[in-house]
C-alpha cells in the first residue's frame, strides 16, 4: 500500500518539480516561400479577417461567433471570437503595422485559459516574385502552466506551419 501511495505522489509532484526548472517565457516560429510579391503577400496577411481562411486554429469552429472592431489591417482593430471548446475565446488586436514588412498583435485568451500571447508575421522579399513569411508567437506562462506550455511547442509550431501552408496555397492559386 505504501508503495503505490509513493507512486501516486511521485507522477503527481514530480512534474510540478519539473516545472520549477522550465522557463516561462516561450517562443515559437516557423516560415514558409510563398510565389507572390511581397506587397500582395503584406496586403493579405494584415488583414485580420483573412486568417479565416488560413488559420489552423480558425478552422476548429467554423461556427464561432466573431465580432470586430475598428478598421482591420489597422492598429486597434480587435477580431475576437467565441467557440468550442477547440476553439476558445478570446480576442486578437493588432498593435503594430510596419508598412510591406511587419505586423504585430497581442492575444487574449480567456478560454480554455486566461492567457496573453504576442504574434508577429514578417514577410521578406526573396525576389520580385517570392517572399518569406515568418509568423511566431511569444509569451510567458506562469508555474505550473509552464509545464504544458513547454510540451505545447512543437504542436505550436506545426500549427502554425499549417497555416502557412494553408495561406501559400490561397495566396499561388489566387488569380
Amino acid at each position: 500500500m505504501n508503495t503505490i501511495l509513493i507512486i501516486i505522489a511521485v507522477i503527481f509532484v514530480l512534474p510540478l518539480v519539473i516545472a520549477l526548472f522550465i522557463p516561462k517565457n516561450y517562443s515559437v516560429e516557423n516560415e514558409i516561400i510563398i510565389n507572390r510579391p511581397k506587397q500582395e503577400v503584406f496586403d493579405y496577411i494584415k488583414m485580420i479577417k483573412n486568417q479565416d481562411q488560413y488559420s489552423k486554429w480558425v478552422m476548429r469552429d467554423p461556427d464561432m461567433k466573431r465580432t470586430f472592431t475598428g478598421t482591420d489591417g489597422t492598429v486597434g482593430f480587435i477580431y475576437a471570437w467565441n467557440g468550442n471548446k477547440q476553439a476558445g475565446e478570446g480576442e486578437q488586436e493588432i498593435t503594430g503595422v510596419t508598412e510591406g514588412e511587419l505586423i504585430t498583435a497581442e492575444i487574449r485568451f480567456v478560454r480554455p485559459f486566461k492567457a496573453i500571447s504576442h504574434t508577429y508575421v514578417v514577410t521578406e522579399a526573396m525576389s520580385e516574385h517570392s517572399t518569406k513569411v515568418i509568423w511566431g508567437l511569444t509569451g510567458k506562462s506562469n508555474y505550473p502552466l509552464n509545464l504544458m506550455t513547454a510540451m505545447m511547442k512543437g504542436a505550436l509550431a506545426k500549427d502554425i506551419g499549417t497555416s502557412l501552408v494553408n495561406l501559400k496555397n490561397i495566396l499561388e492559386n489566387k488569380r
